[in-house]
């Protein structure tokens, strides 16, 4: 199987701080990888290399066959990400979030349209479509950046605790769309 993320002695480092001691992994297509370990063990600081968001102090890492270095614009066009923390426009609507998250990827703005109420069914938010976002509870916003995280419809989905905050129905609700 072709590998999706290759990481060798991947290191990241904060001043005298290490936050990354030279790890090593790799995450083949169609596979579910997940970092587990301590608050502060470097699991987010690790997704922000792959995502292109911090860069590496060492080692090698590619992504999509891609390093995040040199060709970052090509890797965050193949990239969906749930952040940990919540970063909806409070701006905009349900529908307003995802269409026009969905312009930075160049998506038309009819398939936008197409792509965001799918995708508003697919996390069982239709009725929510015209809410504001402050309105919404918090499993909600949760479901909904799920939904902005797949409006490319991305080769590799990052999901940094998805179902953090979330009662039990929530979570089980998330999880059951993932798996889908």
């Amino acid at each position: 199987m072709t590998a999706i993320i290759e990481a060798h002695d991947l290191k990241k480092n904060y001043n005298s701080t290490v936050a990354v001691d030279g790890i090593h992994f790799t995450v083949k297509k169609g596979e579910i990888f997940g970092f587990l370990g301590p608050n502060g063990a470097g699991k987010t600081t690790t997704m922000k290399m792959i995502t292109c968001v911090s860069p590496r102090t060492s080692g090698s890492l590619t992504v999509l066959g891609m390093d995040p270095e040199e060709k970052p614009a090509e890797i965050k066009q193949s990239l969906g990400v749930v952040p940990q923390e919540t970063n909806l426009d409070p701006d905009f609507t349900c529908f307003g979030n995802l269409f026009y998250y969905s312009r930075y990827f160049d998506i038309p703005k009819d398939e936008a349209t197409r792509r965001a109420d799918e995708l508003l069914e697919f996390v069982q938010l239709t009725e929510k479509r015209d809410v504001s976002v402050d309105k919404l509870s918090g499993g909600m916003k949760r479901r909904l950046i799920l939904a902005r995280a797949l409006v490319n419809r991305p080769d590799l989905l990052i999901l940094d605790e998805p179902t953090i905050g979330l009662d039990p129905q929530a979570r089980h609700l998330i999880w059951e769309k993932l798996r889908n």
